[in-house]
């Protein structure tokens, strides 16, 4: 994930590649009228099946849908559900505020009769959209639509629920000064433009998780009030907790992939986690006497290049991967952490970043920046900033503090020191007094963790399930950031939603998980 001056907000993003969910309809068939037809025909007719009419409306609870179409960013793919216009109040406090729609679409069970409890997805970032964010789940939760529908709702200020949008300030061609010294001024004045944007289409201050958690459980009121089996993924986990401590009987099972912990305060164990998981992935390397052999210790070469960097950030030149276009672009000490964060998500990517950083080191940029570019894509289209800004200024910058112990890691200090530039300007929602305080609860709840992960590694879901009676946290050897649909982990899951039975659950099938060997060329790991 990128740490450039408009995109330094986006933080704990899901990074998953997008596949579409095919789910075909019918078209009704036309009435007529015409008594002309002849004996024969109407006999043929009366002995050929009939396909049944897709009904154009459905009926749950005061909620009448019908279908549509949930389109993609950056894609002509889109997803068949479900649609209803649902209004709710900006201000909850203030009745006479103005009313913003959310986008609420249902991925409908493919059973004659669903289950009473229906399936949420409460999608990541923050600033991820639950509609555009399910095709990247859809392989891993689609066993469960043999029984029951799944409820998409973009969080209020994503995707299509009154998006908190802003264009960025005009650059000149050519400037890369967002890879430059940290410039705390330049971060205020983008949020402050960025605010000016939204003036008369949302005030900010409202679009936090415990305004999101009261949009949701109306949401649920309007369906006919089925309990939910909420399944959050990273800054989905925070938002399934809050509504659990809030509505606890709404809740039947929770599912928790990559999870951030109530007491977290977002940002501050970044650079942390980020240092412990490279070590850790690193020494597969050095473990392999192949790997060693060609890259030496990875570790120690990345920082010196990250060394090499700060003195003499420089511009350099590489191939576009995906139109093979030369491309340029200023490679700094921020350039390197931010890229190096994005590898580090995935253990495929990890393979990856021996090699890279090591062509790197050697002048060849092509591999670490042209895969980077294939990692991130538009991000800015599937991440809003606004949103995620109204998010971390109102829940959790106040609880900052400095950390300069972080100043020798790959990611250093900026990314905090970012995030206070941007809250210094933007308007602050309030939370509950309780709001941090750790979840307590004898709900089923099934955690996930990766071995690996640099932004929720293992040790916040051991800290979580401590409160958890009727709690289980797997953590699945080898992989990053969001598990839930490697391995068996899909039919783990399933198994525990239809059961609700963690301790029961059956795991050895995750033993043959494991990381992926590190690439020694292009053609992949040592034989």
């Amino acid at each position: 994930m990128t740490i450039k001056g408009r995109t330094a907000m986006r933080i704990g993003a899901v990074v998953i590649g997008l596949s579409a969910l095919a789910w075909n309809q019918f078209h009704p068939r036309e009435h007529t009228d015409d008594t002309s037809k002849d004996t024969a025909a109407q006999s043929v007719s009366a002995s050929t099946p009939k396909t049944p009419a897709k009904p154009e409306t459905w009926k749950l609870g005061s909620l009448t849908l019908t279908p549509c179409e949930l389109g993609q960013p950056n894609s002509g793919l889109s997803t068949a559900a479900w649609c209803a216009p649902f209004e709710v109040p900006e201000n909850r406090d203030d009745p006479h505020s103005r009313k913003i729609k959310l986008r609420l679409g249902v991925i409908r069970s493919s059973a004659q009769l669903a289950s009473q409890d229906m399936l949420v997805l409460l999608a990541g970032g923050p600033g991820q959209a639950a509609t555009e964010t399910w095709p990247g789940v859809a392989g891993a939760l689609q066993p469960l639509l043999a029984h029951r529908h799944v409820l998409l709702l973009d969080q209020r200020g994503t995707g299509g629920s009154n998006p908190l949008t802003c264009k960025p300030a005009e650059q000149k061609a050519g400037n890369h000064d967002d890879e430059g010294p940290f410039d705390a001024d330049k971060l205020s004045d983008e949020a402050t433009h960025c605010l000016k944007q939204l003036e008369g289409k949302a005030d900010p201050r409202y679009y936090t998780t415990t305004v999101a958690v009261q949009d949701l459980e109306d949401v649920r009121q309007a369906l006919g009030a089925p309990t939910f089996d909420l399944v959050g993924i990273s800054y989905g986990t925070r938002m399934a907790q809050q509504y659990l401590m809030r509505h606890p009987a709404a809740v039947r099972s929770v599912v928790l992939d990559g999870v951030v912990p109530n007491e977290l305060v977002l940002g501050e164990d970044f650079a942390q986690n980020l240092d412990a998981a490279l070590k850790a992935q690193f020494a597969h390397c050095t473990a392999d006497p192949a790997c060693k052999q060609r890259f030496g210790d990875p570790y120690q070469t990345l920082y010196q290049l990250r060394d090499a960097l700060r003195a003499n950030p420089h511009k350099v030149s590489f191939r576009d991967p995906q139109n093979y276009q030369t491309v340029q672009r200023i490679l700094s000490e921020y350039s390197l952490a931010s890229v190096v964060r994005m590898f580090a998500y995935s253990p495929i990517t990890t393979a990856l970043l021996p090699m890279s950083i090591d062509a790197a080191a050697h002048g060849d940029v092509g591999p670490l920046l042209g895969q980077a570019k294939l990692l991130s894509g538009d991000l800015s289209d599937t991440m809003n900033g606004g949103m995620q800004s109204s998010v971390i200024c109102g829940e959790d910058a106040d609880l900052l503090t400095p950390r300069p112990q972080d100043a020798h890691t790959i990611l250093g200090t900026r990314m905090i020191d970012a995030l206070q530039a941007v809250c210094a300007v933007w308007p602050k929602g309030t939370r509950p007094d309780d709001f941090h305080q750790p979840i307590k609860s004898d709900k089923p709840v099934l955690l996930l963790s990766g071995e690996y992960d640099p932004v929720t590694p293992p040790r916040y879901g051991d800290d979580i399930v401590k409160g958890l009676s009727n709690g289980r946290h797997l953590v699945l050897k080898g992989q990053g950031h969001n598990v839930i649909a490697a391995g068996c982990a899909p039919d783990l899951v399933k198994r525990f939603v239809e059961d609700t039975a963690p301790a029961k659950l059956d795991v050895k099938c995750l033993d043959r998980l494991q990381a992926t060997p590190p690439f020694i060329d292009f053609n992949g790991a040592a034989p």
